[in-house]
């Protein structure tokens, strides 16, 4: 009887280690596989919030202007002083889109814009975009879009 119970507990405490050993081996093997998932803007309702540059140093994000939003807000925070420049790049190619306002940190504002923008930044602080369709030409542009903007010290 005491041979059964020693092999018994011996058996049981060679198990426990063999699990032990594999816990182990899948934890190393988790922080192998596992990705960075890449950060990007993104359009919420309206608005879209530019937090996140890309290698090249560039804020950008797709967008999507339809009946229930002819506006598009696009909000970034400016940390240096130098130039920006805008471009709108719809996915058609060519359509009645535009900035069609900048409001600067102290709630100043300047524009329309046609597709490409470029302005001083003499603020730091947060910065309004506002983007919609000419009202100067027919055909209202609705469908994706591309925003990319890029600040330039100088």
């Amino acid at each position: 009887m005491k041979n059964y119970l020693i092999l018994l507990i011996s058996i049981i405490c060679f198990s426990c280690q063999q699990k032990e050993k594999n816990k182990a081996r899948v934890n190393n093997s988790d922080g192998i596989t596992t990705k960075k998932k890449k950060e990007v803007n993104k359009q919420i309702g309206d608005t879209i919030f530019m937090n996140f540059m890309d290698e090249k140093g560039l804020l950008i994000a797709e967008s999507l202007l339809d009946s229930l939003h002819p506006r598009i807000y696009v909000r970034f925070k400016n940390k240096e002083l130098g130039i920006l420049n805008a471009k709108l790049i719809p996915t058609t190619g060519k359509g009645n889109i535009r900035f069609n306002q900048i409001i600067f940190p102290d709630k100043t504002s300047e524009g329309p814009f046609g597709m490409d923008l470029q302005i001083d930044l003499k603020q730091n602080g947060n910065y309004i975009i506002i983007i919609g369709r000419s009202l100067m030409a027919d055909n209202p542009f609705y469908g994706k879009f591309k925003v990319q903007l890029e600040s330039k010290k100088e």
